[in-house]
């Protein structure tokens, strides 16, 4: 998270845990007027790929945002993964709702 402080030095917020409706968004960076909303997963050696559940529960914190577009960072602790510069990846997918999320794997 610390190269988010460089936005905030500019003059952005950055809010952890921030409560929206029933939950609560992992982080929710704002600067002028822009807003992102970001879920963090962790993706731990015996438990299933947390892509559904993070774009689920992005999802709903983007609509009490009024945001089409958010982003779900999940980071691979799974024993035996490869270096994290060769596993590192990004893309794009859709809410259930339909709503637009970057998704960044590491």
């Amino acid at each position: 998270m610390a190269f988010l402080h460089r936005v905030i030095n500019g003059g952005g917020t950055l809010e952890r845990e921030y409560a929206i409706g029933s939950g609560r968004m992992d982080l929710c960076l704002s600067y002028g007027p822009l807003t992102l909303a970001m879920e963090l997963k962790v993706w731990r050696d015996g438990a299933p790929d947390p892509l559904a559940e993070g774009l689920a529960q992005l999802d709903g914190y983007q609509a009490g945002l009024g945001l089409d577009w958010g982003w779900l960072i999940i980071f691979d602790r799974r024993a035996g993964q490869p270096p994290i510069a060769e596993r590192t990846a990004s893309g794009e997918a859709q809410s259930p709702q339909g709503r637009r999320i970057a998704v960044v794997r590491a």
